[in-house]
């Protein structure tokens, strides 16, 4: 997920929190980061109808396999055989109350993905722009797999069922200006299609509606990341705005874990020139110098500092491509050794930490509160009484 605009926390209107239901409709971009050119449509499950203009121009009872390609701002759609007609916009979309489709990209070419409910397409600067029309909790579905993988705990799939759904919603109105919700890259959430594993389904409708507040009953930014390495990060370390939820905790669970620990190696005179162009800093004074060159982080930091000079670490990780701002750098004769704690942002709740504690026993709710202070676990339903009082 990508590190959420802090100013927007708990940014959801009452008109959003009063329709919410299970199977609200959210717009969904997928292949957002393509393309698009051309693309193969079958349904997997239920039967589908194309609609263009209002008409149904197509069903896949008739048409089994359909090809859908961008000719010149318009949609051509067409079995491999004959041209069915060209549209600027149309809607593949079934009334049954299960439904799957099949999407394989042809130009560029993917593997096949397959979705949960309904396919808008449209044209944009010479592509293809494909929107899943689908439920909410369907979509959580879909990301809680992406963002978590298979094979992992039941309380584990809750936590990240629980914490996308948050998100979701906050961020309803993100692309709205662009015509849909959210997007399926990691700008919003990633998602990659339906979910193939029962326990996380079994995940999202086991705790239904459930969402993550802050004290005054708006909704968090549900921040999490891979790995700690041993500590969280506040949020005003890492984005500039101190959130009260978004502390830092002392993370043992994370510590033994597979991103717990990485390392850079990096020619000391490139880091040196790196902080004296880039920052300014002072390489020419010896005691900064011997201060960048052997920086240490017993806990985490959010600067390096000298000589009223700071370097924002969460810079240093952006610029150098590192895993995480929790570093000590170890000099090696002409070279640093860069050892490091932890993979990602750092706020909020670490993924493998929270894996850790699903496998020792604890609950959905242990693990949110131990990763977010000050919050409540509350039914969306009940949010919505709450908020009209």
């Amino acid at each position: 997920m990508v590190i959420p605009s802090v100013s927007q926390a708990g940014h959801m209107n009452d008109m959003t929190r009063k329709k919410y239901m299970s199977d609200e409709i959210v717009n969904i971009r997928i292949f957002s980061q393509l393309k698009v050119q051309s693309f193969s449509f079958s349904k997997e499950q239920g039967s589908y109808s194309i609609w263009a203009n209002g008409i149904e121009v197509a069903n896949t009872t008739n048409f089994p396999l359909i090809k859908i390609s961008c000719i010149n701002d318009s949609i051509e759609v067409k079995t491999f055989e004959n041209v069915i007609g060209i549209y600027k916009r149309i809607k593949i979309s079934s009334a049954e109350p299960l439904k799957s489709f099949r999407m394989k990209l042809i130009a560029p070419d993917r593997k096949p993905r397959f979705y949960e409910d309904n396919l808008i397409v449209e044209t944009e600067a010479g592509s293809l722009k494909c929107l899943n029309e689908i439920t909410l909790d369907n979509y959580i579905a879909g990301v809680v797999q992406a963002e978590s993988g298979r094979r992992s705990f039941q309380e584990f799939y809750k936590v990240q069922a629980i914490l996308a759904r948050t998100f979701a919603l906050s961020h309803l109105q993100k692309h709205t200006l662009e015509g849909y919700s959210l997007c399926d890259h990691t700008h919003c959430q990633a998602y990659f299609g339906k979910t193939t594993e029962l326990e996380i389904i079994k995940a999202v409708t086991d705790p239904k509606g459930k969402v993550v507040v802050d004290a005054n009953l708006n909704l968090i930014d549900a921040a999490f990341h891979s790995n700690s390495g041993g500590q969280t990060a506040n949020s005003e370390d890492v984005w500039g705005s101190k959130l009260p939820y978004l502390r830092s905790v002392n993370d043992t669970f994370s510590t033994k874990m597979p991103n717990a620990r990485w390392e850079r190696k990096m020619a000391k005179e490139d880091w040196l020139s790196y902080l004296k162009l880039k920052h300014n800093y002072p390489v020419q004074d010896s005691n900064a110098r011997w201060l960048a060159i052997t920086f240490k982080q017993d806990t985490r930091k959010a600067y390096l500092e000298a000589s009223n000079v700071k370097v924002p670490l969460k810079n240093v990780r952006t610029d150098l491509q590192l895993k995480s701002t929790f570093f000590t750098i170890v000099p090696q004769g002409d070279t640093l050794v860069f050892k490091g704690r932890g993979f990602g942002h750092g706020v909020g709740m670490c993924q493998e930490g929270a894996m850790r504690m699903a496998k020792l026993g604890y609950s959905y709710t242990d693990v949110i509160n131990f990763y977010y202070k000050s919050i409540q676990l509350i039914d969306l339903h009940k949010l919505n009484f709450f908020k009209d009082e």
